[in-house]
């Protein structure tokens, strides 16, 4: 899809650095979502940075994703 992850990197501040399929690249910051049922625990910092991509999504060891889509929709562009 388009809006797949082809590269993230975590960033301080809860924040990813995301590169999608389509091109676009920036970050979002996702501690908006770290009340979310299922996402404590990323709010670890050491934890947030194992971030990786599985199936084009942000994920996590323990099961956490966050879809492209959603990702995709939040992304601050970089200029």
């Amino acid at each position: 899809m388009k809006s797949d992850l082809v590269s993230v990197a975590p960033l301080p501040g809860h924040r990813l650095r995301v590169e999608l399929a389509d091109g676009r690249k920036g970050t979002v910051d996702v501690s908006p979502w770290l009340g979310a049922p299922g996402m404590a625990r990323l709010r670890d910092g050491a934890y947030f940075e194992q971030v990786a991509i599985l199936l084009g999504a942000a994920t996590w060891p323990n099961g956490e994703d966050i879809a492209p889509e959603t990702l995709a929709a939040a992304l601050q562009t970089l200029q």
